[in-house]
């Protein structure tokens, strides 16, 4: 098996079509959040390129939160003044200059349901560059989601929340940091990984709070807080082959009905 410092971790690139999105939610209870495709994708990898296309004066109320996010707004005209689609003519422009200026970035995440993207993912594959598109269900083609090498609904992610069982945490400080711990657990699952290293799992979390310090939390070593975590019934912990570092086998409602080791 190999260690997590042997897992290369992705570089991504987003690029977010927004009017595509904006058309999405046009006839939906409730507003576009960019906190929650950001939580997605972060799960993935390094996230180095945010950037997003409109009109923005007809997304004026979107502006704040967007910066608040670290991206990159560009302005495009509005369609009648251009007589055609700008936003779809530019972000194709700088995601092909970025797949062949950056080498580093591995993954390209195009935000929209725009079948018009179609051969922008097709020559990026070509360039053996990953391509992740998100979307809406109503408004997304069936043939940019089945072009891509992975396809998320924007419906997915309001649907997924952090499995919560009952817990015998000390505090609420204890109980956030039990929270954090299965939040970067389940990120994990998702992502297909098969050994889930006490290494892997930090940094998963450092992706998604870069602020995290498990000194905050009251642990003297991140090893702590595993243990404190099987000892509440939250994590089942082993060693690997060589008894050096910590690898989680359960965690959350998959213990539901195990029995729980004490140490």
């Amino acid at each position: 098996m190999k260690e997590m410092k042997d897992i290369p971790q992705n570089i991504l690139a987003v690029f977010i079509d927004f009017e595509n999105l904006a058309l999405g939610f046009k006839d939906r209870r409730g507003r576009f959040e960019i906190e929650r495709v950001l939580a997605r994708l972060v799960e993935k990898g390094n996230i180095v390129v945010k950037r997003a296309y409109a009109d923005w004066k007809r997304f004026n109320d979107f502006t704040g939160g967007m910066h608040e996010a670290g991206i990159e707004l560009i302005e495009i005209p509005a369609r009648r003044l251009t007589g055609k689609n700008s936003a779809d003519m530019r972000l194709c422009v700088d995601a092909m200059d970025m797949s062949y200026s950056k080498p580093h970035i591995d993954t390209f995440v195009i935000v929209s349901g725009d079948s018009d993207f179609s051969p922008l993912v097709s020559k990026l594959r070509e360039n053996n560059k990953q391509v992740i598109g998100l979307g809406m269900k109503e408004s997304t083609s069936v043939l940019l989601r089945d072009n891509c090498d992975e396809f998320i609904f924007y419906e997915d992610l309001e649907a997924e929340a952090v499995e919560e069982p009952a817990v015998h945490a000390a505090d609420e400080k204890q109980r956030e940091a039990f929270r954090i711990l299965l939040e970067s657990l389940q990120a994990l699952r998702r992502e297909n990984r098969d050994v889930l290293w006490s290494s892997l799992i930090k940094t998963t979390i450092k992706r998604k709070r870069p602020s995290f310090n498990e000194a905050a939390y009251g642990y003297k070593s991140f090893s702590r807080l595993l243990e404190d975590a099987e000892r509440a019934g939250v994590v089942e912990l082993s060693r690997d082959a060589a008894n050096r570092t910590y690898i989680v086998t359960q965690f959350g409602l998959e213990l539901a009905g195990g029995k729980r080791k004490t140490r």
